[in-house]
């Protein structure tokens, strides 16, 4: 399974930055996407920045990954980390519903 990792770019120089993020500290490539100022969230997977995400894109990915870390260590309930999913019906969104009959 690949998974990329949120991370926070702490400084950069050229085509390379010092990230953190998830207690990890890791330079990555970021030649997918240029200069990219401190403080800014990026996607990081296998050494390189992926993307840059939102502050709130972060935070999900990181309580998914967080959710998935309980799984694996055989917590049950991760409602907590999907407080936006749980306790609700779910709904397809318009494009899959399917034409009505």
């Amino acid at each position: 399974m690949c998974i990329g990792v949120p991370m926070r770019i702490v400084s950069s120089a050229g085509e390379t930055a010092l990230c953190e993020g998830r207690g990890q500290r890791q330079q990555l490539d970021l030649m997918l996407l240029g200069e990219v100022p401190a403080g800014t969230w990026v996607l990081a997977f296998r050494g390189a920045a992926l993307r840059a995400l939102t502050p709130d894109e972060a935070q999900d990915i990181n309580a998914a990954l967080d959710a998935l870390d309980a799984v694996l260590a055989g917590e049950a309930d991760v409602d907590a980390f999907f407080p936006d999913l749980a306790h609700r019906e779910p709904s397809l969104p318009d494009h899959l519903k399917g034409s009505p009959k």
